[in-house]
């Protein structure tokens, strides 16, 4: 089976390295010195106190590639736009492609039942330029749990998990998807189909949308963003707009709001993605965590008047980083 990682970063390039070894037809796709040491040394991965090398392609083009049958995207979620030409020649007639990106999808609204069916998220996908290059059809949902990190280019250091879901659009059982699941089970992986992938994306999002920005604004790490009492009570009213968003768009949430709140101080001092990436310069997945969130209030007619507040001032911080 031919699968190819489009953003072989930490998660894409573990991916990538238990996938070949368990013996699937592996590309990575990456640039810079991460993409030189693969291409030279193969791939590192650091986990339970071993290393395990891998030697899938890596390549910068994707055009070196060829046709997939399935296209896992790794990438950050504003990174989408600028790959929506790029990702065609991986694209055959039957092509799956994986959308593991943080956040609510692109493809979030194609076959959900209702008046919004088929409705484009300008804040992810600005004019439908992924949904029109790529294919709603082609979507799979795929939630990433783990946690990794590039300990040097060309080695990946493993720090928590390995679950993934993953799930139609439209909820339905699908070989395309057993097939996957099998993949990843095989590698290694805790996988699992689910017949609402929406419920999810929800739930992970919605740590995500609050313990990101704050953590950014405040340099704080997540055991004291969701734990301690001040930033704890605005991530709980942060949550609260979302789960009436996500419930009238008929998402489920199977967790209570303490609860998560409890999960993510549990968590304990760790940088979310969001700080990490202001420390380094690099732009943060501002639209597609907390934007477009905002974005699904105003087209449902929920208010959102904390996480408007926090959005503004963690678009105003980006933009004084020349981030944004």
């Amino acid at each position: 089976m031919r699968i190819c990682i489009y953003g072989a970063g930490a998660i894409g390039a573990w991916l990538g390295v238990e996938l070949t070894n368990a013996g699937e037809d592996v590309t990575l796709i990456a640039r810079g010195p991460h993409l030189e040491a693969m291409q030279k040394n193969g791939v590192k991965l650091l986990i339970d106190g071993e290393e395990r090398i891998a030697h899938p392609r890596c390549v910068e083009d994707p055009a070196e590639a060829g046709e997939q049958d399935y296209v896992i995207i790794a990438l950050k979620a504003h990174s989408l736009a600028r790959i929506a030409d790029k990702i065609k020649p991986l694209l055959g007639p039957n092509t799956a492609v994986v959308t593991g990106v943080n956040g609510i999808p692109w493809w979030y609204f194609y076959k959900l039942k209702g008046e919004f069916e088929n409705h484009i998220l300008e804040s992810v996908d600005p004019g439908g330029r992924f949904w029109n290059a790529v294919g709603p059809e082609r979507a799979i949902g795929f939630v990433v749990y783990p946690a990794a990190e590039i300990a040097e280019p060309g080695v990946i250091r493993h720090i928590e998990g390995d679950r993934y879901t993953m799930g139609e659009p439209d909820g339905r059982p699908s070989e395309r998807t057993k097939i996957l699941c099998a993949a990843l089970a095989n590698a290694g992986f805790k996988a699992r189909v689910r017949d609402n992938i929406r419920d999810d994306i929800w739930v992970k999002l919605w740590g995500n949308l609050c313990f990101n920005p704050i953590s950014a604004l405040t340099h704080a790490t997540l055991d004291k963003v969701a734990g301690e009492a001040d930033t704890g009570n605005i991530c709980r009213l942060m949550m609260l707009e979302a789960q009436a968003i996500g419930e009238r768009l008929g998402a489920s949430f199977r967790v209570s709001v303490d609860r998560r709140l409890a999960g993510g101080a549990a968590v304990g001092a760790h940088k979310t993605s969001m700080l990490q990436d202001l420390e380094s310069g690099r732009p943060m997945e501002i639209d597609a965590l907390v934007t477009v969130v905002q974005e699904l209030g105003r087209l449902v007619d929920v208010p959102t008047p904390t996480l408007d507040v926090v959005l503004a001032l963690i678009q105003q911080r980006a933009r004084t980083a020349g981030t944004y």
